[in-house]
């Protein structure tokens, strides 16, 4: 659950670039997320291929960006046993603060995994 040492440049390089770009409507929807008890892990999908998981949050082709993000959480991912029932503790435990961090699921051909992100300081 922690940043995957195999995410290279190419992705890093596109995830950053895009999220640099919508960190605030993440931040925001996050912190709805938690404020509305729908829960309090909020995840939030990079995908380049339109995906079930969650609901589409920023369609990328509307905003000239390389990946479309969908805004999910922690039970949404129990519900379809990305995450099963046995990991829950320790996504918990691994999970940091979404004050701070942006929790990303980062789903490609190649790589799909967890990744979180400092959001900008103000």
């Amino acid at each position: 659950m922690q940043n995957d040492p195999e995410l290279n440049g190419k992705y890093l390089g596109t995830i950053t670039q895009d999220f640099a770009t919508v960190a605030d409507t993440l931040k925001e929807a996050s912190y709805q997320i938690r404020k509305r008890t729908i829960s309090r892990y909020p995840i939030f999908v990079f995908t380049k291929e339109a995906t079930s998981i969650g609901s589409l949050l920023i369609n990328a082709d509307e905003l000239a960006l390389q990946w479309h993000i969908y805004a999910s959480y922690l039970d949404d991912f129990v519900g379809r046993k990305i995450i099963g029932l046995d990991k829950i503790d320790d996504f918990e435990q691994a999970y940091k603060n979404p004050d701070e961090f942006c929790c990303l699921f980062v789903i490609d051909v190649e790589f799909t995994n967890f990744v979180f992100i400092p959001f900008p300081e103000d």
